[in-house]
Parts: structure tokens; sequence; C-alpha cells
């Protein structure tokens, strides 16, 4: 059985900048996912991308950097992967079935 390098990757930064200016340098990060080319969507905490770990991971190497570009004085990040060597993992898997549902009331 041949082995899929297709996995789900979720990521957070918590950039410790000197400004109050915390979403903006979140904003760098974001973008670099955003421009990456890869499925991914964000989060109200964290981004989910899809794609190959190798390129994936330093897309999050890539996002950090941008944070300390950005003002950060240090970045921490917490990673999470799910893989699934004998199929792969989309995001679609996990969440198609929630978008079908009726949205519930903001309160």
């Amino acid at each position: 059985m041949e082995k899929s390098n297709q996995v789900t990757v979720s990521f957070s930064v918590v950039p410790h900048i000197k400004s109050d200016d915390l979403y903006g340098v979140v904003d760098r990060a974001i973008e670099v996912v955003q421009n990456a080319g890869v499925r991914y969507e964000v989060g109200a905490m964290e981004t989910t991308m899809e794609g190959d770990l190798d390129e994936l991971l330093g897309i999050i190497k890539k996002a950090q950097d941008a944070c300390v570009q950005a003002g950060a004085i240090d970045v921490i990040t917490s990673i999470k992967i799910h893989y699934r060597p004998s199929t792969g993992v989309t995001m679609n898997e996990k969440i198609a079935k929630y978008r079908e549902q009726t949205p519930q009331p903001v309160r």
C-alpha cells in the first residue's frame, strides 16, 4: 500500500510584543498562510491547513518569522497534526457535516 503525505495541521501563534497591536502581528502570520497556495481555514483560535506535512511545517516556520519581522520579541507556537498514512486526511472529512447544519443563533 502506498503511503499518503496528505495531512491536516492546525496551529496558533502567540507573539510576545511590546506594542498593543497583537492582532496586527498575528495577521502577518495569517498572510503567510494566505500566500502559500495551500487549502486553509482561519478560525477564532487557530488556523488549519491541509497538504504535505513538510510543506505545511515550512509555512508555519515562515509564519513565526513573519511575527518576529512584525515586532514580536518571541513567539509561542502550538501545532496539531492529523496524519493517516493509508489514505491521507482532509479538512472536509472533518467538518462537512457541520456545514450542512442550520446555523445556530448568536447569543
